[in-house]
């Protein structure tokens, strides 16, 4: 079977679209090809992203900043934004793909101690777990029907 290529898209690829490309990979690795980029990438991956991702087993050290412009001439089957608020400018992504927007908190935003801020992280962390682990059962029940 030819996994379907994910590319999931936000503005700095530093937070949110590290977050999910980590967990839907860990999670449906085996249904998806499964990657992450940026608008305007923000050239690291927040070491609290890495933190949080370790604290439920999931290692995103080795991943890294990229550019949606390195995905222009690849093949990519489904698009995923996960930019948050109004004010935030989610990139679009050429070509005829499924697209579908997902809305979170930025947690590299936060403000507050260093347990305040982790707490942002997590709560995101959280959210895109629950959404993005409920999208891959979506899709292992139509591969199944």
């Amino acid at each position: 079977m030819n996994k379907p290529s994910v590319l999931i898209l936000c503005t700095g690829n530093s937070c949110r679209s590290h977050l999910a490309e980590g967990i839907l990979r860990n999670y449906a690795g085996d249904l998806f090809d499964v990657h992450s980029a940026g608008s305007k990438p923000a050239g690291y991956v927040h070491p609290k992203a890495i933190q949080v991702m370790q604290e439920i087993g999931i290692d995103i050290s080795g991943h890294s900043s990229k550019s949606m412009n390195e995905f222009l001439d690849k093949k990519v089957d489904i698009v995923i934004t996960v930019c948050g608020n109004a004010d935030q400018a989610c990139p679009m992504f050429p070509g005829q793909v499924s697209r579908h927007h997902y809305g979170f908190d930025d947690p590299a935003h936060a403000e507050g101690t260093d347990e305040e801020v982790l707490a942002v992280f997590r709560r995101v962390r959280d959210e895109i777990r629950r959404l993005f682990e409920a999208y891959a059962d979506g899709r292992r029940d139509a591969l199944k029907a």
